[in-house]
């Protein structure tokens, strides 16, 4: 069994977006969502950013194994 890396991926993806926008055309930024069910219980490695540009629309990144 191969490592996932959807954390750090993740993490480093984030960190750059906040670091690197010469544009400016990058908004809010939330924390990194973990895929859990309702309870709260792990159900995958995925990984989602969501974020808004500077209009306020709305985007999600998502790192997930393929």
């Amino acid at each position: 069994m191969n490592l996932a890396y959807c954390d750090k991926i993740a993490d480093v993806v984030r960190k750059a977006l906040l670091k690197y926008d010469p544009d400016n055309i990058i908004g809010l930024i939330q924390p990194i969502q973990w895929d859990l069910d309702k309870n709260g219980a792990f159900m995958s490695t995925k990984k989602t950013i969501e974020m808004c540009d500077m209009n306020g629309k709305e985007y999600v990144i998502t790192i997930a194994e393929k």
